[in-house]
């Protein structure tokens, strides 16, 4: 097939590219740049089966243009990173709402199908045991910017259902948990590579909150297996799902093993929300995944422990000095 990845050049786009490319399909990467690097996709410069344009979702023309070309859009072009959302809201929100449109817009005057990546921000406070697609949503204000990406992911989730079901669109909506991995780097680092950046490096892990926080992480690797199971599969048109794994680990114990595993000399230091983000921020508790009906339509189930992840990200890093 002839496939367009949006944010192709991003940590979680590249490694999908990659596996696209592995499977003897013809891969377009879109990419702006603003918080991918063109360095994720190296490893396919001179591949045939690949090339890589640079722009932006913005950019209507552009983008009906390379849509009109491609028999199936991955869409995970986004603005990404808390720091980022909260700083550039207007931006973001542009970025996220009105690029979505323009994807499902150009996608469905040319009749291609839309798999569009959303996020476990949509659920924002909700800190139910295992999360699953159809649970409530609980939000802060709406002049809480922190909920402003929750708020976006949700509107690109209605839009590409709405072209569904009136348009007869063939979309699928997937929702990330929390996914690290190797390449995690760059303009936005998230919290994993984050604390092994420091423990690497000797310097102090800063921790924001009390650090009783917890999450689960993914590695990409079963993830994008997962991605690609759920593209191409017939009973997950129209769906949403849910893509993570369901072990929970508290952000302060993250942090402990990181420099365990790592032999640093680090110091967990604590630096309170309102500093790192200004007042009123408001952070989940814990934010766990149900991945049974991924398991139950195309018999995913993540294969990597956080032993794995770990071993990965610090190979990775010490790869890249």
């Amino acid at each position: 097939m002839r496939i367009l990845v949006t944010g192709g050049a991003g940590f979680i786009g590249s490694h999908l590219c990659e596996k696209l490319v592995a499977e003897e399909h013809q891969v377009t990467a879109f990419d702006n740049f603003s918080t991918g690097r063109s360095s994720n996709l190296a490893i396919l410069n001179g591949n045939r089966s690949f090339k890589l344009v640079e722009g932006s979702i913005l950019e209507s023309q552009t983008l009906k243009e390379l849509v009109n070309e491609s028999d199936y859009v991955f869409h995970l072009a986004a603005a990404v990173g808390v720091f980022n959302i909260v700083n550039h809201p207007l931006a973001s929100l542009l970025t996220n709402i009105r690029g979505t449109e323009n994807v499902l817009e150009a996608a469905h005057a040319a009749n291609v199908p839309v798999l569009l990546t959303s996020s476990s921000e949509v659920y924002g406070k909700n800190i139910s045991d295992s999360l699953s697609e159809s649970d409530d949503r609980i939000l802060g204000s709406p002049v809480t910017l922190r909920w402003s990406y929750s708020e976006a992911k949700a509107i690109d989730e209605s839009l590409a259902f709405a072209y569904f079901v009136e348009k007869q669109l063939e979309t699928r909506i997937i929702r990330f948990f929390n996914t690290v991995g190797p390449r995690q780097l760059g303009a936005y680092v998230m919290v994993v590579a984050r604390f092994f950046q420091a423990a690497l490096a000797n310097e102090p892990i800063t921790v924001y909150g009390d650090g009783n926080q917890a999450r689960c992480f993914a590695h990409v690797y079963d993830v994008i297996d997962a991605v690609i199971a759920v593209a191409f599969a017939k009973n997950t048109i129209g769906r949403v799902i849910n893509i993570g794994n369901e072990f929970e680990i508290s952000i302060n114990d993250l942090a402990r093993e990181v420099i365990a595993r790592t032999g640093s000399k680090s110091e967990i230091v604590y630096v309170p929300y309102a500093e790192a983000y200004g007042e009123g921020f408001e952070d989940m508790e814990r934010r766990v995944p149900n991945i049974d009906l991924i398991n139950q339509l195309v018999g995913w189930k993540p294969q990597r422990d956080l032993s794995t992840i770990i071993r990965d990200i610090a190979d990775d890093m010490k790869r890249q000095g």
